[in-house]
């Protein structure tokens, strides 16, 4: 069912993005960086000083193979996936809320950024690497986390040099003629409301009614490729870059397989982590993967939350109208979980 208007202005505006600092930078981990602390004593550890005064160890753990970067005190600093470029860092922590769509919160001190190139084993010791490191750890720019909720109910708009408004209150898609729901297709560029040439030749034109837009891929893209940088296919086939729906980033998208689709329910949450794309069955066709977001971590109430765009609340949200936007528990979202996919 969609809903046909947005909310009040005086709601909408009662929507919160909160970034709170708090004192201390804690070691604590969602999902697969915690399994790091539990499996330690497995990992080959090697200290190295690289530039600045730091010195820093480099543990190789498995499922899935990376490299875990830690201070002179132990602490995770980093997590890097081979065959991935996300990665977590430790940062300064946050609090990022929706009120208007649930109580939870989620307070982290991850930050999740793209590197220059796919992860591999070794590449610590590359010249360009701590240079890097260091200035990704002092970054305090808008990361995954901070982006993805740029596009929630009551978010600000911002435009750029060009009159291009980039962030603030997305929808979900135009209502369907039928007036029954809000129909799908709408990509970044939509949202954007500008022609867009992708490497692989494919040329869009947005339509007038879909500014403003993004479905549930395109917010993947919206927030990953067109603000965070990642490649973007115009169709979906294999190949470099993201494809344009859910099923294809799933099925051969870049990046690594975290959980692959057993076409059953999923409950591996320990193999996530923040950043992560995860995919569901939510509609009739258990054969294809429907629906995509962007893996969160645990939220204040001990739960696996994520966000997604969807039609209930005409947008992205990290809430719970329409579905509960939780991995864990009996919700039709938690009963769709299939498959995830570290980018």
């Amino acid at each position: 069912m969609a809903r046909g208007k947005k909310w009040p202005q005086s709601v909408r505006t009662a929507v919160l993005i909160t970034v709170i600092a708090v004192s201390g930078t804690a070691s604590v981990y969602f999902g697969s960086q915690q399994r790091d602390e539990e499996t330690r004593g497995k990992a080959v550890s090697i200290d190295r000083m690289g530039g600045g005064n730091t010195n820093y160890s480099y543990d190789r753990l498995e499922n899935p193979p990376r490299t875990v970067v830690r201070d002179g005190r132990g602490r995770i600093v980093a997590t890097l996936t081979d065959g991935a470029r996300s990665v977590a860092l430790t940062g300064k922590g946050r609090t990022f809320e929706e009120p208007r769509a649930t109580e939870a919160k989620i307070n982290t001190n991850v930050w999740v950024r793209l590197l220059p190139d796919y992860w591999k084993s070794g590449e610590e010791n590359a010249a360009w690497f701590r240079p890097w490191l260091d200035k990704a750890l002092a970054d305090t720019s808008p990361d995954m986390f901070a982006i993805s909720m740029q596009y929630i109910e009551g978010a600000s708009a911002e435009k750029d040099a060009k009159g291009v408004r980039f962030r603030g209150d997305a929808s979900f898609g135009p209502i369907a003629p039928s007036g029954a729901g809000r129909l799908e297709r709408s990509d970044f560029f939509q949202y954007l409301g500008v022609p867009w040439s992708f490497v692989d030749g494919v040329k869009y034109t947005p339509d007038t009614d879909r500014y403003g837009a993004v479905d549930c891929s395109g917010f993947v893209r919206l927030v990953y490729g067109y603000r965070m940088g990642y490649p973007m296919r115009g169709v979906n086939t294999r190949g470099p870059g993201l494809p344009r729906r859910a099923y294809a980033i799933a099925e051969f998208g870049p990046g690594v397989s975290i959980i692959p689709n057993r076409k059953q329910r999923n409950t591996s949450y320990d193999l996530l982590q923040p950043g992560d794309l995860i995919f569901f069955e939510v509609e009739d066709d258990e054969d294809q993967l429907d629906h995509t977001g962007i893996y969160l971590g645990i939220d204040s109430e001990g739960h696996h939350r994520f966000i997604s765009s969807r039609e209930r609340i005409n947008g992205p949200t990290m809430g719970d109208t329409g579905g509960a936007s939780l991995l864990d528990g009996n919700g039709k979202y938690a009963q769709g979980f299939r498959a995830a996919r570290r980018i």
